[in-house]
């Protein structure tokens, strides 16, 4: 790992925990809230690769752990990953690591701009909200006692905002692969 991998690794982990600086949306029916920082994750997989991503991920979970306010609404503390939201914690490194993975075997500079946009759309659904997802339902059902089916259907409300969040990523995955990309290869 060089240099420029570390400070790359801080500088995304820094730009998720300024995403959470946005007020969370909390839901009454649902016990996790809306925020800014599942996009972070998709924009760390999309831009850094899974690497580099995951473990800018892992790096905001040690400061939250170590007891940081950096989750949305000024959280942090050990408690965080004995509540609700826990399962989708630990799902953003596995979906920053997919969305990455992903990213690096779809896109390539050689490709058409409409197929550089799809790919990064397809890496920042299947890793940003599929993966975090599944590391985030089975654990909220758990924890809110609820069955897994209606956790899923509460789950939904999540959907749009998700998608426009992978939007996002998909533009700025694409503007930074054109300007400097950042993007390992894999073959």
């Amino acid at each position: 790992m060089t240099t420029r991998d570390i400070v790359l690794i801080a500088l995304f982990a820094a730009i998720i925990v300024v995403l959470g600086v946005l007020p969370p949306i909390t839901l009454g029916f649902i016990p996790v809230p809306i925020t800014a920082q599942s996009m972070g994750v998709m924009l760390a997989g999309c831009i850094l690769g899974a690497k580099r991503g995951a473990l800018a991920c892992l790096l905001v979970l040690l400061l939250v752990a170590i007891g940081l306010p950096v989750l949305s609404g000024g959280r942090g503390g050990l408690a965080v990953f004995a509540g609700p939201s826990a399962g989708y914690l630990v799902g953003w490194v596995a979906g920053a690591y997919v969305c990455g993975l992903i990213a690096e075997r779809l896109v390539s500079e050689q490709q058409s701009e409409l197929a550089q946009f799809l790919s990064f759309l397809a890496a920042a659904v299947a890793g940003g909200i599929g993966v975090v997802y599944l590391f985030g339902m089975p654990w909220l059902a758990y924890m809110s006692g609820k069955a897994f089916v209606e956790t899923v259907i509460a789950s939904l409300v999540f959907l749009p905002g998700d998608l426009i969040k992978a939007f996002v990523a998909m533009l700025a995955g694409r503007a930074v692969l054109a300007g400097y990309p950042l993007l390992p290869h894999r073959a």
